[in-house]
């Protein structure tokens, strides 16, 4: 018992770490600490969030949930620009969620391919820039970040 507290109390020092995070700190994360600063970060703006597991996930990272809407993400913490497989791949994921919407969620930026056929599609991008005016906007929010196990 005393072993799974400390994993816990590790777990959540770290989900507090990476919500405080700005861009250059989340240029040196792995993907899948990406990922989790993307689960605090959406909490934080009002969502319902689903860590999927890390792998044969289907193309969804996370799972948004708000207002009744369902959204699937990925996150592609990358050092080169996201090309159109992930754009395909969160394609399939919305159906195989059942999902309303879908978001393609990077560090990096997009290639022009990616962004034809988000448009096509219907998939959201959010690049490089969009993201840091997410996390701005989550430090501008007076609500908590709640963190749940």
């Amino acid at each position: 018992i005393i072993l799974t507290l400390i994993e816990r109390t590790k777990e959540k020092n770290e989900f507090e770490k990476l919500s405080k995070s700005g861009i250059d700190q989340i240029d040196a994360m792995t993907g899948r600490e990406f990922e989790i600063y993307l689960s605090v970060l959406f909490r934080n703006l009002g969502y319902k969030v689903k860590l999927t597991k890390a792998s044969g996930d289907y193309g969804a990272d996370l799972i948004l949930k708000k207002s009744g809407l369902s959204i699937v993400v990925q996150a592609k913490r990358y050092k080169k620009k996201v090309g159109v497989k992930s754009v395909q791949e969160i394609t399939s994921a919305r159906f195989y969620y059942s999902s309303e919407s879908s978001w393609v969620v990077t560090n990096n930026y997009f290639t022009s391919p990616a962004i034809e056929l988000a448009e096509k599609t219907d998939v959201k991008l959010f690049d490089r820039d969009d993201l840091v005016n997410l996390i701005l906007k989550s430090k501008e929010s007076n609500e908590k970040i709640i963190i749940t196990y």
